[in-house]
């Protein structure tokens, strides 16, 4: 084996063990939080929980910051694998079916969805600008897209951006209360998410939502 060939399968080899490395560290980060929530989440510890140095974990990671920031990014591929097959001839339901399964996601999965939106930390580390979150935010992208359909054949009406935001602060408001309240009596939680979902569809369909 010549010595560019023996060059190469190393390098694929360290970049396996960098990627291997990388999913268990967000995987252990994942069970710290749950075990002991944000503030228990530090670079020190998790290096103790997988048995090897902090400066180890540093080399893919600058601080707690970055690895929430991977934690939430991580977060959004898993929502955008729900609305994949969201893909109904009536623009409309689409939207509504987008919304419930944003909601059902936060639901089934509290932790993942607590370290994506309630964490203020990792909000507060991703910048993103309008068109990121319209061509390549995987949780908004496509409620965006369906919305701008409704628009165009005139089931909504305002700027797509506007109306968007408002039906996801619906959607976040509820998957919030779900998976925070839980002893609050709902006399069924999924009727609850629909209601929400059907109430704030209703509505920006009554009225046109200017661009904020």
């Amino acid at each position: 084996m010549n010595s560019a060939k023996v060059k190469g399968t190393l390098q694929k080899r360290r970049e396996r063990y960098r990627t291997e490395l990388r999913d268990e560290t967000l995987s252990a980060a994942r069970k710290l939080i749950q075990e002991e929530g944000y503030q228990g989440l530090t670079i020190r510890k998790l290096a103790q929980r997988m048995e090897c140095s902090p400066m180890a974990l540093y080399s893919y990671f600058a601080d707690k910051q970055a690895l929430l920031a991977a934690l939430a990014l991580e977060g959004f591929e898993k929502v955008a694998k729900r609305f994949d097959s969201t893909v109904h001839r009536d623009p409309l339901i689409a939207v509504k079916k987008i919304l419930l399964d944003y909601i059902g996601y936060a639901v089934e999965n509290p932790n993942e969805y607590r370290i994506l939106f309630l964490s203020v930390e990792t909000l507060g580390e991703l910048e993103l600008t309008r068109e990121d979150l319209q061509e390549r935010n995987p949780a908004f992208g496509p409620l965006f897209n369906r919305v701008e359909t409704c628009i165009k054949v005139g089931v909504l009406q305002g700027d797509a951006f506007a109306v968007s935001t408002v039906l996801w602060t619906a959607a976040h408001g509820a998957a919030s209360v779900l998976i925070t309240a839980q002893k609050f009596p709902f006399s069924s939680r999924r009727l609850y998410a629909e209601e929400v979902v059907e109430t704030i569809l209703s509505g920006v369909q009554n009225r046109v939502i200017a661009g904020v």
